[in-house]
């Protein structure tokens, strides 16, 4: 398999050069194991592991390799089938979230995505707001988020309102539905699977993604299962993240479902995603604009005209209290500062019931 095949492009070479003379070799991560990488390159596909100078550099759980990263390594001494990692070539993309648990880290799904395929099932699976945080980190990783609405041959009346409701609250973004098992609309993503572009699936267990890939690729490259009939949530038929090179030539990074997602960079989401709510806000008259009763607020005269939509003026508010929520998990300062701000209005209410019930 040729680099190209795997992706290889004049970006990569670029920040590969200064390894090369060291005598390194690129390859980049196509599975992941525990403590271990499957890394493929020109060499075949070799079991990789992190050499110490690596570990004792690495700063944090994202400074380690991640599927479709492309890696710096060396054949390991007396071994034909291993080799270590030395580095990580900057990425071009980055899917990350929070990683679940007490501690707060940032844990990389994916790396060096082309093109994000974000996917809902019409049997009963799709939600908006789930829909706007896999959006949100899609916005945050830099590729190209792309919405597929899945299982069309199943889909209620209320189907065919859906596209106009997602393109309120996110008009930049395509959105396709389609039916894996059928192939109801599947030509129409052509564009997104050219030879060496990588790609990848993310949605809920059960809305059909290792389906999905099979379709696209022509082939059965994954297993696949049916939702249960007990509750219709779907079976985790992929159990860990993989890069997969079609016949076709397309890249596929596939991922176990995940039916919660907090993006790692709320902040920045914010203002990448709603960059058109942010400019309409700073034309406000007053600079702390609550964007409700003051005189010269832009965002209610956008709302009034139909400049802005009230779903994605309504979306922006919902990401903004996410955000918020995210900053105070983590900045003590934020929570005590939020704190004493609810002390002081509870106190404020207090104080304006006893005054109209005429209590000291």
């Amino acid at each position: 398999m040729t680099l190209a095949e795997l992706g290889w492009n004049d970006h990569f070479a670029a920040a590969f050069a200064p390894h090369a003379a060291a005598g390194c070799v690129p390859g980049r991560v196509t599975l992941e194991l525990k403590g271990y990488y499957e890394v493929t390159g020109e060499f075949g596909a070799k079991l990789g592991a992190c050499s110490g100078k690596f570990i004792n550099t690495a700063k944090a759980q994202a400074d380690f390799p991640a599927i479709g990263d492309w890696v710096v390594v060396t054949p390991q001494d007396g071994e034909e089938t291993r080799v270590h990692i030395h580095a990580i070539l900057p990425r071009r993309t980055k899917f990350s979230r929070k990683a679940a648990g007490l501690e707060e880290f940032e844990q990389v799904v994916a790396a060096n995505i082309d093109t994000v395929f974000l996917v809902s099932a019409l049997d009963g699976n799709y939600h908006l707001h789930r829909l706007e945080r896999y959006l949100a980190a899609a916005w945050a990783s830099g590729a190209q988020p792309v919405i597929l609405l899945n299982k069309a041959d199943l889909a209620g009346e209320d189907a065919a309102d859906l596209p106009a409701e997602i393109a309120a609250v996110a008009p930049a973004v395509p959105v396709f539905t389609v039916s894996a098992q059928t192939r109801r609309g599947l030509k129409a993503l052509a564009p997104y699977l050219a030879p060496g572009s990588t790609i990848a699936l993310l949605g809920s267990s059960g809305v059909g993604k290792s389906t999905l890939i099979n379709r696209l690729v022509g082939e059965n490259l994954q297993d696949t299962g049916d939702v249960r009939d007990v509750d219709g949530k779907g079976r985790h038929t992929t159990t860990q993240r993989e890069l997969l090179v079609a016949p076709n030539g397309v890249i596929v990074i596939d991922t176990p479902g995940m039916r919660e997602l907090q993006p790692w960079d709320a902040a920045a989401v914010v203002g990448t995603a709603f960059a058109d709510v942010a400019a309409l806000a700073a034309r406000c008259r007053f600079g702390d604009c609550s964007h409700t009763v003051e005189p010269g607020c832009t965002i209610q005269a956008a709302l009034a005209d139909g400049s802005l939509a009230a779903a994605r003026w309504q979306s922006y508010l919902r990401m903004g209290r996410v955000t918020a929520h995210e900053v105070r998990r983590v900045n003590r300062a934020a929570q005590q500062q939020h704190k004493s701000h609810h002390k002081k209005l509870t106190k404020n209410l207090r104080q304006r019931v006893h005054e109209k019930s005429g209590e000291e």
